[in-house]
């Protein structure tokens, strides 16, 4: 007899949501995960709440609040003397957030009652899994389940070029955690991670500079709002240097030279710390697949098919260590899915409209496709663009940076691909991925009654401009 009707391996946000789901369904439930936090405390919420979004969105409110006080707020009449960021303080802060929303799990673990089985857990054949604690002299225990679920998520890419032993060079995990603001920062990868942290330490003083590279800035985004994230971040005072290879990174006691290839040749710049961000590999490596017979691709992402499930019976996988982007929501829907799947449910994940967002300020978010996308598969569309330069409620609040674009469909007018860069792009963005989830066309956005005055109604005024008609620009 099985001892549970599904177990999950990892406890992030495609773990826990998924054992919540299954718990909510009356199946038997228990979630695997090794993660500790900084005193050695088992905490649930993966990399995302406890390294990732959610202690990144802590310090980028933090920081945002710190360079609005320096830079705007005399605009508003609201003077300040001595203004000073404490970021011991800062770090306390975000530490609360973090153990506030993984406490939380834990609680709701206990609530739906679901087993928390703390250790490294792995595939050991016959529907088994095999959770390995961090208790000395423990031995394994092997529990057997009617369905299991991967959700192991991933981790930060390392490279040869770095090294990997200096405090001073960091991934994601260390770059929320310094002690103090470095003087002088390198950023090695201009994706999300890269611009989010580049632009928590910018804000606070630090000298940055990204080295992308290639030749085009945020190259899988709408290019016109790209080159407007690029500039607005370089009157920001971050360098953005393309075309950069990295060669090294050499370490001395005072400082780290890093050197790039370009066009023009070999260059060199020295700075205190670096920040290594070039993108992230699915955790596959030690779960056993190898034993069990999980086919896993050449890149190190688990092979499953349209409903999440691998090549072996009853064991699905979701998440960061599947294809797809790696998303935290992207990892949550498909959780919920594969539990009502179990369930008898027959429920569906559409991957054409997950949202993206960068949340640099101002922030940006897209879904669906790109004009240069829809240019190279040959698809005829209209664009319609609105300024939040030209926004009532964004000359209020001070911030006129950015616009919305809209992509439609030039015969059907059905919504291909919604654009923003702008302030609160990540809330704006969910009218969006409402319309396309229900096929609405731009016309049905440009008919809606937007409030005013609201940042909304610019994604209404650039829904009227696919028709050439908006009212403000």
């Amino acid at each position: 007899m099985a001892d549970f009707d599904v177990i999950v391996i990892g406890g992030g946000p495609g773990g826990y949501v998924a054992a919540i789901r299954c718990a909510q369904l009356g199946l038997k439930t228990a979630c695997v995960d090794d993660r500790v936090d900084e005193k050695g405390e088992p905490s649930l919420g993966g990399v995302c709440l406890n390294v990732g979004c959610i202690p990144s969105k802590a310090l980028l409110d933090s920081t945002h609040h710190f360079h609005h006080a320096r830079h705007e707020f005399s605009a508003h009449g609201i003077m300040l003397n001595d203004l000073r960021i404490d970021v011991p303080t800062m770090m306390a802060r975000k530490q609360k957030v973090v153990k506030a929303l993984t406490g939380g799990i834990a609680m709701l673990f206990v609530k739906h009652k679901i087993t928390w089985l703390k250790g490294r857990g792995g595939l050991a054949g016959d529907n088994r899994v095999r959770v390995t604690t961090h208790a000395k002299n423990e031995n394994a225990k092997e529990y057997q389940a009617k369905n299991i679920i991967i959700a192991t998520g991933s981790s930060s890419v390392q490279l040869a070029e770095v090294p990997h032993d200096d405090d001073r060079v960091v991934d994601s995990t260390g770059a929320l955690a310094f002690d103090s603001v470095p003087k002088r920062l390198a950023v090695i990868g201009g994706g999300v991670i890269g611009l989010e942290l580049g632009s928590v330490w910018s804000r606070l003083g630090a000298k940055t500079t990204i080295i992308v590279r290639g030749d085009k800035f945020l190259k899988n985004v709408e290019q016109q709002l790209a080159v407007a994230v690029q500039q607005n971040l370089q009157e920001q005072g971050v360098d953005i240097l393309l075309g950069a290879k990295l060669s090294s990174v050499k370490a001395t006691k005072k400082q780290l030279t890093v050197t790039y290839q370009t066009h023009e040749g070999e260059k060199k710049l020295t700075v205190d710390r670096v920040l290594v961000a070039t993108g992230r590999t699915p955790n596959s490596g030690d779960i056993g697949a190898d034993i069990v017979g999980l086919a896993v691709d050449g890149r190190g992402f688990i092979t499953v098919d349209n409903e999440c499930r691998t090549n072996l019976p009853g064991v699905f996988a979701i998440g960061d260590v599947v294809r797809g982007p790696m998303l935290a929501h992207k990892a949550s829907e498909e959780g919920i899915a594969v539990a009502e799947r179990i369930a008898g449910q027959q429920p569906e994940v559409n991957y054409g409209v997950i949202p993206s967002v960068v949340y640099t300020w101002p922030e940006l978010a897209w879904v669906g496709l790109t004009s240069e996308q829809l240019k190279a598969e040959g698809i005829e569309f209209k664009a319609g663009v609105f300024p939040f330069a030209a926004s009532g409620r964004a000359h209020a609040a001070g911030d006129t940076r950015g616009m919305v674009k809209i992509l439609s469909d030039a015969t059907t007018d059905h919504i291909l691909g919604v654009h923003i860069y702008g302030p609160n792009a990540s809330e704006l963005i969910s009218e969006a991925v409402v319309a396309m989830e229900y096929s609405a066309s731009a016309e049905d956005l440009a008919r809606i009654v937007h409030a005013h005055p609201t940042l909304s109604e610019a994604v209404h005024e650039a829904a009227m401009a696919v028709d050439g008609r908006s009212l403000h620009s």
